[in-house]
């Protein structure tokens, strides 16, 4: 599920996965794919530390908060609006508690969240962007300092809360976690 960080500019946000059986996440009101964000902060790994470094992520954008919809309603199945209630309507939250865990597979369901998020949002590159002299990562309109970004890459990592299913990320994840340990870019 998302959690709440720190940002540098908006304060307290959401970030995180927010259904088990996809592998999209969720920055506040903007939507994007694991992979491509791994695959972001790869390169931002294997970049210079002090220069500039730009890049984009494909996502979504949802302009309005009731457009998003209501997550713990959808959740506990009570109030099913906007895209969250589209996602927990074809993908309940599981009846059995040790069933709540990312699914590793998540990848396979991307062409049913994409149709799922089409008529809520529109289709919206989110930069993800580094600036050496403020030491701050931005991505889209949200800046983080290093070490709230690292802790955005280790909520990945992990698979979220809850955590990935057998505690394994699926390749994209670890190829993610090689580089940034090749790298010197974070």
């Amino acid at each position: 599920m998302p959690l709440t960080f720190q940002s540098a500019s908006h304060g307290e946000i959401a970030f995180g996965f927010f259904n088990i059986d996809g592998d999209m996440l969720l920055l506040e009101r903007t939507f994007f794919f694991a992979d491509a964000f791994c695959r972001a902060v790869s390169n931002l790994a294997a970049a210079d530390p002090d220069a500039t470094f730009e890049t984009t992520i494909p996502g979504y954008g949802i302009d309005r908060a009731e457009d998003v919809g209501d997550l713990m309603g959808a959740i506990h199945g009570i109030r099913h609006t906007g895209f969250l209630g589209d996602v927990y309507r074809r993908f309940p939250f599981p009846a059995r508690p040790e069933d709540f865990r990312q699914k590793t597979r998540g990848f396979e369901t991307r062409d049913e969240f994409r149709a799922l998020i089409a008529p809520w949002s529109r289709e919206a590159d989110v930069g993800l962007a580094a600036d050496p002299d403020r030491r701050e990562i931005s991505i889209g309109a949200y800046r983080f300092d290093r070490e709230a970004f690292g802790e955005l890459v280790r909520y990945v990592r992990r698979g979220g809360w809850p955590r990935w299913e057998n505690d394994e990320p699926p390749a994209y994840v670890e190829a993610m976690m090689s580089a940034i340990r090749e790298g010197e870019g974070i």
